[in-house]
């Protein structure tokens, strides 16, 4: 342990570089949080159907089982990233994992949706610090030159747990002596094994500072998106979007933001230092990342209800239906990291991602219920090797860009942009998928005739969602065809946005990748440094 901390305490002077063996033992553990926290968002999309129709939820119910954890993961990123820049970075992420296990632990236990949705909440805080603190721990002991080598090993772990976490969790709730509960709790022995293995092996140099934390700033961000994110699920369904509660939660959470941002501009250490986005890099990449967290997200989430209730697949052959897009997104990330590391070049990665993304969605928007898989395969693939491309090398040009003091900070604010695109549009095009749905069930029973369409309202009333195996033909045909059709509209709503991460992504100037570690930088492209002067450098 001894040569371990000397090693950090060397590379964080920036005169000896740690050696591959070195990063790898103290990214270990690392990986394996990330992999627990990526699990944690995969293995239940294969298994949320049989979930919310156990539990007697409806299309809404669905959505926010997802959205509760986005929302409360974006909201925290930007906490967990100012206090990074402030104390231990190994202590935040082993009470990020104690976080993730302890809502693990009360989410498998849930009686209703209402139950679930809540423990769902204290699982994207975990996980919200564990995706900001990767990318921190990542650029505190590599340099940028040599990150992109990394952020394959980064890619391969989303990819495996991606590919693992639907397959897991399609296998867990077919199987009847476990049943869905036991998604919650399989993660668990990993994220123990983390802390131990954190612990064993991650030393890094903390700066002894006073710890500032903006609580006033983290509060109304988070109240703010809140707002919003509770508009965009309801509006459309519980109230229209032109009424009253519409400007109310707009009007609210514009309020909301204009008095965080007068807070941010006076605080001592704001939880968003505004400001980083003078630099041009930060801000477009920003913005970048909230249309991309859109396409990711969407690419993901809905992927489950098409397979299940549009092809009629189980829940593990269900993720197995979606290898082809995790296949992409898994050598696209490894492939371009390491010639990323090669060249120092990013910006040309990101084009081509930005257009791989969006063509992808576009091809996705035109699939139906009946389309030959290996159409929908391919479509997958072009979008995993999209998303490949973009996700890790926005955060990668941002980190290049700052100072060790800004490094958790700048990490934090592209992952808060991302993670507030994915809650946005999943709430939103949730909301748009039922009301898709309902409108070509409707027409479809229609089109049945009156016994038809008397059949089809007994079999799908609740609103809940429909269990096809106790729904007879022709009304299940029915249901297919809305549920294919809905899941295409779906896509193709989405690929507007992936066009204009594209078109962002483009302005952005492409500054060549330092090949040293934040830690032993003097200068930033980004501001000044921060007021507070370090008073010394311990490890931990």
């Amino acid at each position: 342990m001894a040569v371990t901390s000397q090693r950090a305490g060397t590379e964080a002077g920036g005169t000896a570089p740690m050696t591959h063996r070195q990063i790898m033992e103290a990214l270990s553990g690392l990986l394996i949080g990330m992999f627990v926290a990526i699990l944690s968002s995969t293995i239940i999309s294969n298994a949320l159907p049989q979930i919310i129709t156990d539990l007697g939820g409806g299309q809404s119910a669905y959505t926010w089982v997802v959205t509760a954890a986005l929302l409360s993961m974006t909201a925290t990123t930007p906490l967990w990233g100012k206090l990074a820049d402030l104390v231990s970075k190994k202590l935040l992420v082993q009470i990020a994992l104690l976080i993730w296990i302890a809502g693990s632990l009360l989410a498998g236990l849930a009686g209703s949706t209402g139950t679930l949705i809540a423990c769902r909440v204290i699982q994207g805080i975990g996980v919200g610090g564990l995706s900001a603190l990767a990318q921190i721990i990542m650029a505190a002991m590599i340099a940028p030159r040599e990150r992109g080598r990394y952020s394959g090993y980064l890619g391969a772990t989303f990819a495996i747990a991606t590919v693992g976490g639907p397959l897991l969790g399609g296998v867990i709730t077919d199987t009847e002596w476990l049943g869905w509960r036991w998604c919650f709790y399989v993660g668990v022995p990993f994220a123990l094994l983390a802390l131990v293995v954190l612990q064993k092996t991650l030393r890094l140099p903390v700066v002894k500072r006073d710890v500032k934390v903006d609580w006033a700033g983290a509060t109304l961000i988070s109240a703010a998106v809140s707002l919003l994110l509770i508009w965009v699920t309801f509006a459309g369904d519980t109230y229209a979007w032109m009424s009253w509660q519409t400007f109310a939660m707009l009007g609210g959470t514009a309020l909301l933001t204009a008095v965080f941002l007068y807070v941010e501009s006076r605080a001592g250490e704001p939880i968003i230092p505004l400001r980083l986005f003078r630099n041009r890099t930060i801000s477009l990449a920003s913005a970048a990342s909230l249309f991309v967290g859109v396409a990711m997200f969407a690419g993901t989430v809905f992927f489950s209800q098409y397979f299940q209730l549009a092809r009629g697949l189980s829940p593990t052959m269900s993720g197995v239906a979606t290898i082809p897009m995790i296949a992409g997104l898994f050598l696209s990330s490894t492939v371009s990291g390491k010639l990323i590391t090669r060249t120092g070049r990013w910006k040309g990665w990101l084009l081509a991602g930005g257009m791989l993304t969006t063509a992808g969605l576009g091809l996705l928007g035109t699939i139906r219920h009946d389309t030959p898989y290996w159409h929908t395969a391919l479509f997958m693939a072009v979008l995993g090797l999209g998303i490949g491309m973009t996700m890790q090398n926005l955060v990668l040009c941002t980190q290049n860009q700052v100072t060790a003091a800004d490094l958790g900070a700048a990490s934090s604010v592209v992952t808060f942009f991302r993670s507030l695109g994915g809650a946005i549009g999943v709430s939103a095009l949730g909301a748009i998928l039922g009301t898709r749905v309902t409108g070509y069930v409707e027409d479809g029973l229609r089109a049945l005739g009156p016994e038809g369409a008397a059949a089809g309202q007994s079999a799908t009333a609740g609103g809940g969602i429909p269990d096809l195996d106790l729904v007879p033909e022709p009304v299940r045909s029915v249901l297919e065809s809305a549920y294919g059709n809905g899941v295409a509209d779906v896509f193709l709503y989405s690929a507007p946005f992936a066009l204009l991460a594209l078109v962002v992504t483009a302005f952005i100037k492409e500054v060549p990748l330092k090949s040293r570690t934040v830690a032993g930088d003097t200068e930033s492209e980004s501001a000044p440094e921060p007021t507070g002067t370090p008073a010394g450098t311990t490890t931990g």
